[in-house]
């Protein structure tokens, strides 16, 4: 029973993340202007993936009789109120868009990995995440190459 509650925890984890990164794509999304339509349709594309992987997640805690979470985590509500203050500053120009997704990204490609690592995730778990992982990882190399290429 303890393998269940571990993976439940380390999925929920990864729920909360992925509703931050919804949010934080949709955040993003405002702060674009009419002439970033490429980012537009990547970070709209992004948000429905974080929407997708959190129903996925939902499924598979729900398999094992888990209780799942459906908020957001305090560090990805604080780091969203970051953004709003910064974007004051930067008047949430593409650069600075594009170097906080990135951020973002990288705590959810970190937190993938160690759930990946930490093995409490049952075999079903493992087979997600680790699905959700290799998409999550190419996410973050596309957002560092349009960042890099600013």
């Amino acid at each position: 029973m303890e393998t269940f509650e571990k993976s439940a925890e380390l999925v929920n984890n990864l729920i909360e993340l992925n509703n931050d990164r919804n949010d934080g794509f949709e955040k993003a999304l405002k702060d674009l202007g009419d002439g970033d339509a490429d980012l537009k349709s990547l970070f709209e594309y992004y948000s429905q993936q974080s929407r997708r992987f959190s129903q996925e997640l939902t499924a598979v805690a729900a398999q094992s009789g888990a209780d799942t979470t459906t908020g957001n985590s305090v560090s990805g509500t604080l780091h969203r109120a970051w953004i709003d203050v910064k974007s004051l500053f930067t008047g949430g120009d593409r650069e600075s868009i594009l170097n906080e997704c990135e951020r973002g990204e990288d705590t959810i490609k970190k937190a993938y990995k160690e759930a990946l690592e930490d093995g409490g995730l049952t075999s079903a778990a493992v087979q997600v995440v680790s699905a959700q992982s290799q998409e999550i990882n190419q996410a973050h190399d596309r957002i560092k190459a349009l960042r890099d290429a600013q």
